[in-house]
């Protein structure tokens, strides 16, 4: 599909506020982890001088990018703003001059190939609709930049294993934008579950839901199939899915899934608005998900094990997180909540910055571009146990 066919005023909502600097090169990506990472070693590293900060354009600066990505260059120690792609060149002209970017490096989406002529870009981020990853990600690569792509990966197996073949191919890293894999809380809860605290971890739920409105252009496209791939399940859903097999560290095995949507409700015409799935995982873990368009928000995630119960409430957010663990002690009736606080950090800006270090050294990212693969293969596994109406055994 061509991105100059789509009115990215109508899809995205602007605005934002920054200011950062940075720039550099690059290496070859290394073989893909076989499941989920532990939890990455807090970097203490200083903030690089302008000039040895890697160079990152911006592909789509709609609302998450104007007002969540861009400002949060400020707060990065190895990335500098260096350009965009846009489908609006008045609007891109616009964030160049108010985010200090030459307006030299402004692009439509259709000359993606001259990135290739600006050694000052060593990479770009990809936050377009989800239709629209592959064509972008494989534009990238062949003009050689490394590649940061937002969930999911793209709409269909077959596009995400093309991306990845695009990016090693070009010798050029892809790293998917799992921005809670970066977020202090949620490491912390991974260490948890993996520690031993919970005992033997039993079962696990987590449901990420809000009410989609077809008025707002941030829902425009995420109604559309050919844009959006599906409803709730690959835009919000996707945080329980990736929650689920980080939390545990396992890749589920089998999957059962139903799927609602209101009758005549025109917002669901091409996708749908609710979704039940549940994983198993080899070590007997059951995690009932939900995911839904039709109801007030919820972002939450619980691992309840046979000593205690983790509970992350919310799980996902930008900005806001709480973890408790629950447990009650030999000889109460008593249960006991210990509320775990840690420094809020922006997941963003670690983000962002763990891609440029990955850029830099030629180390495998957190979250490499297999890791999308796999759960759009479990995306896909989901909408077939839905509409068979079984169990389907899945193979990430």
């Amino acid at each position: 599909m061509n991105p100059e066919s789509i009115n990215r005023r109508q899809l995205f909502v602007a605005a934002g506020t920054l200011a950062a600097t940075s720039a550099l090169s690059a290496n070859a990506q290394t073989p893909a982890p076989t499941q989920p990472r532990a939890a990455p070693k807090p970097d203490e590293g200083k903030p690089l001088a302008p000039k040895d900060r890697v160079g990152i354009a911006i592909v789509g600066i709609g609302a998450y990018a104007s007002q969540q990505i861009i400002p949060s260059f400020a707060e990065t120690k190895y990335c500098r703003l260096a350009g965009f792609v846009t489908g609006d060149a008045a609007k891109g002209r616009d964030f160049a001059n108010r985010f200090g970017v030459a307006e030299a490096n402004v692009f439509g989406y259709d000359q993606m190939a001259e990135l290739a002529n600006r050694p000052d870009i060593d990479a770009v981020y990809i936050i377009t609709p989800n239709g629209l990853h592959r064509e972008h990600t494989e534009a990238a690569a062949k003009a050689g930049k490394h590649v940061l792509c937002e969930k999911p990966i793209a709409t269909s197996p077959q596009d995400a294993e093309a991306m990845i073949k695009a990016c090693a191919d070009a010798k050029r890293l892809l790293m998917m934008g799992y921005r809670c894999q970066y977020e202090p809380y949620n490491l912390r809860a991974i260490e948890i579950c993996r520690s031993g605290r919970l005992g033997r971890l039993v079962s696990m739920t987590s449901e990420h839901s809000r009410t989609a409105d077809p008025s707002d252009p941030r829902d425009t496209w995420r109604l559309n199939k050919k844009l959006a791939g599906g409803g709730s399940l690959p835009d919000i859903g996707i945080y329980s899915l990736n929650a689920m097999r980080y939390l545990t560290g396992e890749e589920p095995t089998e999957i059962q899934a139903s799927i609602s949507s209101p009758p005549g409700d025109p917002r669901f015409k091409e996708v749908e608005a609710t979704v039940h799935f549940t994983l198993r995982f080899p070590s007997g873990v059951l995690a009932n998900c939900q995911s839904s368009y039709d109801t007030a928000d919820v972002k939450r995630g619980q691992v309840f094990g046979t000593d205690a119960i983790l509970t992350l409430d919310p799980l996902s957010d930008y900005y806001r997180h709480n973890l408790s663990v629950s447990s009650k002690p030999k000889g109460s009736e008593t249960p006991v909540e210990e509320k775990i606080l840690i420094p809020e950090k922006n997941q963003f800006a670690l983000q962002l910055d763990h891609f440029a270090q990955c850029v830099r050294t030629g180390q495998t990212p957190r979250s490499p571009g297999e890791e999308g693969l796999r759960d759009v293969r479990y995306i896909e596994g989901i909408y077939r146990a839905a509409r068979e109406g079984k169990p389907v055994k899945v193979n990430g």
